[in-house]
């Protein structure tokens, strides 16, 4: 009785440990990655330390990377808008949102998490932030399987 008592308190402790680990990891939502919040000017954003800016702007949107999830040299991570302010962060692999849907899940699985989700003309999942009704989500789902996702502001202007 007493071994069986032990090591289930043992395993509490090694599954708590790991729920505390896993919960100091960064969600992708409901207000942005970290320190990186959805709305933060150029400026602010930089402040984080948290991003990279990897393609100017001009008088329109420019484009940024998280420091810790570098892109491919023609694409972005971010989009901070001269207007709205940081208007997008798309998921890289070993992001997740709160709700635990990252890139591999399944379309049921997001059909779980997002009851409400969408699907837009352009064939993406699309569905508010749980938490935030300022952002929506969205999703690239090929072949049954989330391919890439992001978070954006409602009303980002940089992207369709």
């Amino acid at each position: 009785m007493m071994i069986g008592t032990s090591l289930l308190a043992g395993s509490l402790l090694v599954s708590g440990a790991t729920a505390a680990a896993a919960q100091t990891k960064p969600t992708l939502g409901p207000y942005g990655y970290g320190a990186v919040k959805l709305g933060l000017t150029v400026k602010q954003a930089k402040a984080t330390g948290a991003v990279v800016k990897k393609m100017p702007g001009g008088s329109g949107c420019s484009g940024w990377d998280l420091k810790s999830f570098p892109t491919p040299k023609d694409s972005v991570g971010i989009y901070i808008s001269p207007k709205v302010g940081l208007a997008a962060i798309f998921a890289a692999k070993g992001m997740k949102t709160p709700e635990g849907i990252k890139i591999g899940s399944t379309a049921k699985q997001v059909k779980a998490a997002y009851p409400r989700v969408k699907k837009d003309a352009h064939g993406f999942y699309v569905t508010t932030v749980p938490g935030n009704k300022k952002a929506y989500y969205s999703f690239g789902v090929t072949r049954g399987k989330v391919t890439e996702y992001g978070i954006a502001l409602n009303k980002q202007d940089c992207f369709n």
